[in-house]
């Protein structure tokens, strides 16, 4: 089983990801796990933290000669701007985050909460998903996030290649695929940081190369579109998923929804193994398990709890109406989202690749991979 855990305060020394279950024989690649970090830090609309920070992912334990071994791989990315010991407590919860809620549950302070469930942590989680995409790779597997709204703002994804993509999405400082959309969006996000107020968005991540067979139908929480849901919603401010059509599929009659499938001989030696399909309105999961098709997955980020302009709030001292406290915070992080997103996407990917086609070595794997496939096309 391929699982990571995080540790970590937003203002605390350092941040770890532990990954457990990673496979030996994996070339590691520090500089493109910096690079997931950096495009975290970036995008329009963030705020002063990130010109304080300068995220470089540190592997302290698994590799020898930058090969993992098989054993557990510490990922850590350190804190600049650590000062938490110097840090006062906050007596005015703020609506939208875990302040009071986790006050309340732990019988303590709102700082005890807020560090730990900011999405500072997120830092250690993007390094645990480009490490994972590093995996991936072996298997020609992508996963490729991006922005397709922002504010009730619809970017509408300019059609080409992957690499084509790539290259629309790395030139926008929304991380969208339309770069002409990108002028009024800024804008947009420049008025509401004026008004005191944040925006949130929609992200959609798409998973190419997936065979056949990864996740099942057989346990619910073994289920791959349950799992990739879950990993989804655990990414801090996002309040929705869909997978495929998504909620419009319950809006159609079943013959709009379903996804005709079809066979090319021609593609019998890619992934898909020949079965194709005329639309994917499943987004590449049925019962659970891969179909052959890209997944495509969307997420709904809320907008950030912190406003420069403060909501009514209580003092949890006196009990007296006040306005919320404030912290240093980001009028729209959505480009940021869509880094996370796709790197959480990825190691459950992973995560489903490992358990498919067992986890001790990665020429173990391939081999397995290979095998799978013969046998598949030869059903």
């Amino acid at each position: 089983m391929l699982r990571y855990w995080t540790a970590g305060e937003s203002h605390g020394k350092t941040l770890i990801a532990l990954v457990d279950g990673f496979p030996a024989g994996v070339t590691v690649d520090t500089d493109a796990i910096d690079v997931e970090l950096k495009r975290r830090q970036g995008g329009y609309g963030r705020g002063g933290r990130q010109r304080i920070e300068t995220d470089k992912v540190d592997v302290r334990t698994g590799i020898w000669h930058g090969v993992t071994l098989g054993s557990p791989i510490a990922l850590e990315v350190v804190n600049r701007d650590y000062k938490l010991e110097r840090l006062d407590d906050l007596p005015r919860p703020r609506p939208g985050h875990g302040d009071l809620t986790g006050a309340m549950k732990f019988l303590g302070s709102i700082r005890g909460v807020l560090e730990r469930a900011s999405a500072r942590e997120t830092a250690v989680r993007v390094a645990a998903g480009a490490l994972a995409k590093q995996l991936l790779a072996a298997f020609e597997i992508t996963v490729f996030g991006y922005v397709t709204e922002v504010g009730g703002e619809r970017i509408e994804p300019i059609e080409g290649t992957l690499d084509e993509q790539r290259s629309i999405r790395d030139q926008s400082e929304l991380y969208g695929l339309n770069l002409d959309r990108d002028p009024a969006i800024k804008a947009l996000i420049d008025r509401t940081g004026k008004d005191g107020d944040t925006l949130g968005g929609i992200i959609e991540v798409r998973v190419d190369g997936v065979p056949f067979g990864l996740g099942t139908h057989a346990q619910w929480d073994r289920k791959l579109d349950g799992r990739l849901a879950q990993a989804v919603m655990a990414v801090q401010a996002i309040k929705g998923v869909e997978i495929g059509m998504g909620f419009e599929a319950a809006r159609r009659p079943g013959s709009q929804v379903h996804d005709p499938i079809h066979y090319d001989e021609s593609k019998k030696d890619t992934p898909n193994l020949g079965y194709t399909r005329p639309s994917n309105n499943a987004g590449g999961l049925e019962a659970g398990m891969t179909n052959g098709q890209p997944i495509v997955i969307r997420a709904a980020k809320k907008p950030i709890s912190t406003l420069a302009k403060p909501l009514e709030s209580v003092n949890l001292d006196t009990k007296e109406p006040v306005e919320a406290s404030y912290e240093r915070s980001d009028v729209c992080a959505i480009s940021a989202a869509s880094v996370i997103v796709e790197n959480v996407v990825a190691f459950e990917i992973a995560c489903a690749v490992v358990d498919k086609f067992g986890g001790d070595s990665l020429s173990e794997m391939l081999g397995r991979y290979e095998m799978f496939l013969k046998m598949a096309r030869e059903r």
